[in-house]
């Protein structure tokens, strides 16, 4: 991508992708998005599993009710973990991560999209969370924001549409 504008409109979620696997080049650059995000006090309170056994990615895939079957079809994800006993702004830690990666993703021409875990609930009831972790081997206090998928694109997606812009959503100085 030349500009940063130009990449944030080409990032979208894709939910599909090909059966071509990522490269151990990409895999490398998308982690290290991952460990150069900012992160509040740069207590780096933040763990990542990195999954591309496809066994592992269908049972992520089915840890929520809805919202991530895409997970399964995937070649590759990474699980972002947040320890909240380190810092208190583990969540916003862990976001800013996740997006990190996507938009390295996009960078390198992939597909990605982010299944939230976070306070989310499998169609027996169970925590999401919980259900990653054992799916896993994670043990607490680490909990699971969101699992980042990524693959090469089953689709196109068009950039976003400028036309859409909320720009009265951004007040001058006061509300």
């Amino acid at each position: 991508m030349d500009k940063f504008s130009n990449l944030a409109a080409e990032r979208r979620s894709m939910r599909k992708f090909t059966d071509e696997k990522l490269t151990a080049d990409e895999i490398r650059l998308l982690e290290r998005a991952a460990l150069i995000a900012p992160t509040s006090k740069h207590t780096n309170g933040w763990e990542f599993v990195a999954v591309d056994n496809p066994e592992l990615l269908k049972s992520l895939s089915e840890s929520k009710e809805a919202g991530a079957a895409f997970v399964a079809d995937a070649p590759w994800a990474l699980v972002v973990f947040g320890n909240p006993t380190l810092t208190d702004a583990w969540i916003e830690d862990c976001a800013i991560s996740a997006i990190m990666v996507q938009l390295q993703a996009t960078d390198l021409g992939l597909g990605s999209c982010w299944a939230h875990i976070r306070n989310r609930f499998a169609a027996d009831g169970s925590s999401a969370a919980d259900n990653v972790r054992r799916i896993l081997g994670v043990k607490v206090p680490l909990e699971p924001l969101c699992i980042i998928a990524v693959g090469h694109k089953g689709m196109d997606r068009k950039p976003f549409d400028e036309s859409r812009i909320q720009w009265d959503k951004i007040h001058d100085n006061k509300y």
